[in-house]
């Protein structure tokens, strides 16, 4: 893979309207050798805790050190197999934390994570955030999201209008720190970008309050720091229940 584009970006992360704490976290990693950008491209995290207010801010915060810190550490493994590494480290050392401070037993995250060189991108992907590619003024989710109710959906037993307002909404049926192993959903094969196209890393607590198109409408409208100022402030608009994260990419 090569690469060495210059692209924009921008990250904010918000406590909500009714939070006492904000348990997300987020994280950007650029190799400022030549060599190590071709090779790896860039990274963009991002993590929504869960597990009280201190369980939750540290498995986020540890997810996103440990998945950097280990895509950034094999330089001589491929992106995939150093993401895959990177969350297996992250839900050994969750774990690890929540038996070394008992308190915080039940302590998780998601996490998305997403590595993107100038004509492509992989990503790996545990939990209930989600990562969007805008292409063509077109908006895709790539992740699937790993919950109840997205499982009952595609089961058919329920319509995504339905899934929508379901009690169970918010329940994960996978997450880093909990179980005994952490198997995330990877991109088997890079997915293609181009010039013009734009990334959305984003927690439930702001997908959870827009349409898709809201978001595509949004960021195309902005460049990357205005775009994570106007969603947010949608979400805060809307009541923000939730703490709100999102990351925007854009490749000029």
């Amino acid at each position: 893979m090569q690469g060495a584009t210059i692209i924009e970006r921008a990250s904010l992360s918000d406590v909500g309207c009714q939070r006492g704490n904000n348990e997300d976290s987020c994280g950007y990693w650029e190799p400022q050798n030549p060599e190590a950008l071709a090779s790896k491209g860039r990274l963009a995290i991002i993590a929504d805790g869960m597990g009280g207010h201190e369980g939750g801010q540290e498995a986020s915060r540890i997810a996103v050190e440990t998945i950097e810190q280990t895509y950034a550490a094999n330089a001589d493994r491929d992106p995939r197999s150093a993401l895959l590494e990177g969350f297996r480290n992250a839900h050994q050392r969750i774990q690890e934390y929540g038996r070394v401070h008992p308190g915080l037993h039940g302590m998780g995250t998601t996490a998305t994570a997403v590595a993107l060189f100038p004509t492509q991108l992989l990503y790996a992907h545990i939990g209930d955030s989600r990562l969007y590619l805008i292409h063509a003024n077109n908006i895709t989710q790539l992740t699937r999201d790993h919950s109840y109710v997205s499982h009952l959906v595609q089961s058919g037993v329920i319509t995504e209008d339905e899934a929508e307002i379901h009690p169970g909404r918010h329940i994960l049926t996978a997450a880093l720190g909990a179980g005994l192993e952490a198997e995330p959903e990877i991109a088997m094969s890079p997915i293609p970008v181009a010039s013009g196209d734009r990334l959305v890393l984003c927690t439930d607590g702001l997908w959870s309050l827009m349409e898709d198109e809201e978001i595509l409408d949004t960021v195309l409208a902005h460049d990357p720091v205005a775009a994570c100022n106007a969603l947010v402030e949608m979400a805060k608009q809307r009541g923000g229940p939730d703490n709100i994260t999102v990351q925007v990419l854009y490749i000029p």
